[in-house]
């Protein structure tokens, strides 16, 4: 007789829940089964997973050949890891104390490993409801609103201090503009007042150009009456 190590389904419509059986390969998937090894709960997170690891050994050492998913359950809790740890004993390769101290390590981390991930789980659905319920955040205490005050208006003060900076900069930046316009419009005054100067200057050379012309050509005249 051919004996399998399989699911057996159980639980309502879209809510499955699982028996881990051993049954004979030819009875149907939910009828008559030879013995119950565990259970196992796919909906929760991680799988919650119950299993009788010597039983489930037992079966192996006799022949059951278990599903794909029934295999992978046997792996998870470390039934396929003993088998593998029972040959090396029966070639010689270790001692049973060592295998035994091999499985229990092994066990060990492996629950430590579920218990942090089952933690996780609990952790992250209680902020869940935390988030969705909208509790509010618990009050500050006085001594943080009047740190929180000073902070503002450290801000604050530095905002008015820099747009006062801005503006005398400005002004400085006007004055100075005006200044480089006031400039070319002083040279340019000066120029025509020089050149008015020029041109008043040069008249008043000609008539003493005349006055000593004038006794010059008088005493042309005498000589030539003469």
């Amino acid at each position: 007789m051919a004996v399998k190590i399989r699911l057996q389904r159980k639980g309502r419509k879209q809510r499955p829940f699982y028996h881990i059986v051993v049954a004979d390969a030819r009875a149907p998937r939910d009828g008559k089964y030879i013995e119950n090894i565990g259970s196992y709960n796919p909906l929760t997170k991680p799988a919650t997973i119950e299993l009788d690891r010597d039983a489930a050994y037992d079966w192996l050492m006799k022949g059951a050949q278990p599903t794909d998913t029934a295999r992978a359950i046997l792996r998870f809790k470390g039934v396929m890891y003993k088998k593998h740890l029972q040959r090396g004993v029966a070639k010689g390769a270790m001692t049973q104390e060592q295998a035994d101290a091999k499985l229990a390590e092994w066990i060990e981390a492996k629950e430590a490993k579920i218990a942090e991930r089952v933690a996780q789980t609990e952790a992250e659905r209680a902020a869940f409801h935390e988030k969705v319920s909208g509790t509010p955040p618990p009050p500050p205490a006085p001594e943080a609103e009047e740190t929180a005050a000073a902070d503002d208006a450290a801000p604050a003060a530095e905002e008015h201090k820099t747009l006062a900076e801005i503006a005398e900069e400005k002004a400085a930046a006007e004055e100075a503009a005006a200044s480089e316009e006031e400039a070319p419009a002083a040279e340019a005054a000066e120029e025509p007042a020089a050149e008015e100067k020029a041109e008043e200057e040069a008249p008043a050379e000609e008539p003493e150009a005349k006055a000593e012309e004038a006794p010059a050509e008088e005493e042309k005249k005498d000589e030539e009456g003469e």
